[in-house]
């Protein structure tokens, strides 16, 4: 049955010893919980649904004690708060900590970059208290931050969309991942991969569990990896090559195709390399499908090019992921293990790194290889694109490339044009304030561009964005209130 969590005092007596197998069971479905108030709420709740106490402390992270004390506060007077305690009061208000957490989280100790440590804005604040209105140490920055879960000085990276046809192009590879053909195959290359010799061998000592790896190294040139994967069973197939320039890609390309029947057809998953959309790779899909190729003249762009590669009405079918879309690509994730397993040892040679990448290859074909599953829908994408350009427009809309922001202005018409729903009204209407906002930044931005036809461009999808806007108001209810 559903479990209440409105902290009523009505409480169950339980018995620790009984068999807890079904409340773990009935526990998986309990939401991730915050605060303390929260906490007491779901104790009492999962009681009063007769869940073993033992089940209950592991579940909300609490000792035995602390549940059975919170079931009995719920069953003597039915308060959950915490009560009024003695001692002295805050030393520094809640205005003066949200002074502190801005500082720290929104200035830079340097003009425009760098990143605060806890010891080095407490100097500074000390330095100058006017800042903030005090002068805490390290100690009380860190527990104002650690209270409101914030840990700037961490860092990830990320991938822009940066593609204005990202979504239909996301799509599409997502219903041919939905419903695959006989034989999918996702191709990528590695390229410049470090052939790395350490100067001495790596070193297990008595006294510690790790392995010490010399720091020193000495360069051997590099390899490059073009790799396929196959979609039904997760096998390989490796080459190991110095370059990989137009006519290796070819070749390589065309010893993978030849080892299947002529009568199958093959679809490839790939990335927008110039190499995998020009010309010559047009010629060779042409000649191994068997039928006659464009003139040069009729596949003189390469949108065209691209177009006439996905065509289906031929043996080998390629299929493009979007820019900056290359975790689409099944093959990533194989680069990922690879890179785990084999690139990080050492190797004093092109031929001890290409013997160890084709003896791993064997080995995870014959006994590591599986199928992949793909389980993402794209839900939520559409809105994180928005957001994320509004983020970067907030806060530093004077800093942006003016070739992105293009991009990003014609990604948003196509957003505005054909998933408007998929974007929630709140943060359309913000987009929209900022861009008002930011509306003298961005056009001069523009202005200064040194290049006139990237000036053009720019200036054309402001205006596109604009129209677009207006356009679609009416479905974005109270868009400038």
């Amino acid at each position: 049955m559903p479990v209440p969590l409105d902290g009523t005092a009505t409480v169950t007596p339980t018995d620790d010893r009984r068999n807890n197998t079904a409340a773990h069971d009935s526990l998986s479905v309990v939401p991730q919980v915050s605060t303390p108030l929260l906490h007491r709420q779901v104790i009492v709740a999962l009681n009063n649904a007769r869940i073993g106490i033992n089940a209950i402390a592991a579940t909300v992270q609490r000792s035995v004690d602390t549940v059975r004390r919170w079931i009995r506060r719920a069953k003597e007077s039915g308060d959950l708060h915490d009560h009024a305690r003695s001692g002295r009061p805050a030393v520094y208000p809640l205005a003066t900590q949200l002074r502190i957490v801005a500082f720290y989280c929104q200035t830079t100790p340097l003009p425009e970059c760098g990143r605060w440590t806890l010891r080095w804005a407490a100097c500074h604040l000390k330095m100058d208290n006017t800042l903030v209105g005090a002068a805490p140490s390290k100690t009380t920055l860190h527990r104002i931050l650690q209270s409101n879960q914030l840990k700037p000085h961490q860092s990830s990276y990320f991938l822009h969309i940066t593609d204005p046809d990202f979504f239909p192009k996301m799509e599409h590879l997502l219903s041919l991942y939905r419903s695959p053909p006989k034989n999918l195959i996702f191709f990528d290359e590695c390229p410049g991969i470090q052939i790395l010799k350490r100067l001495t061998p790596d070193l297990q000592t008595d006294t510690m569990g790790k392995r010490l790896e010399e720091f020193e190294y000495i360069r051997n040139g590099t390899m490059d990896v073009l790799a396929f994967l196959h979609h039904v069973d997760g096998t390989v197939y490796l080459e190991c090559q110095s370059d990989h320039k137009t006519d290796t890609f070819l070749a390589v390309f065309k010893r993978h195709v030849n080892r299947y029947p002529h009568s199958e057809t093959l679809h490839y998953v790939m990335d927008n390399l110039s190499s995998h959309r020009g010309y010559p790779f047009c010629k060779l899909v042409a000649e191994l499908s068997g039928i006659e190729c464009l003139s040069e003249q009729e596949l003189n762009t390469q949108a065209k090019r691209m177009e006439w590669l996905g065509r289906e009405d031929k043996r080998v079918i390629i299929h493009f992921t979007p820019f900056h879309g290359s975790w689409l690509n099944w093959i990533e994730f194989w680069f990922g293990i690879m890179g785990r397993k084999v690139l990080c040892e050492s190797f004093g040679s092109p031929d001890e790194i290409k013997a160890a990448l084709m003896a791993f290859t064997n080995e995870w074909n014959h006994l590591l290889a599986h199928p992949f599953k793909w389980s993402y829908d794209g839900k939520g994408l559409h809105e994180k694109a928005v957001k994320r350009f509004t983020k970067m427009l907030q806060q530093s809309a004077g800093k942006m490339e003016v070739r992105i922001l293009t991009k990003q202005m014609r990604l948003l018409v196509n957003l505005l044009k054909d998933y408007l729903q998929e974007v929630s009204k709140e943060s359309w209407k913000k987009l929209y304030l900022v861009l008002c906002d930011q509306s003298e930044t961005i056009d001069d931005l523009i202005q200064r561009e040194e290049g006139p036809i990237r000036k053009f461009k720019a200036q054309q999808a402001a205006l596109d964005l604009a129209i677009a806007l207006y356009d679609r108001s009416a479905s974005i209810q109270d868009l400038a209130s």
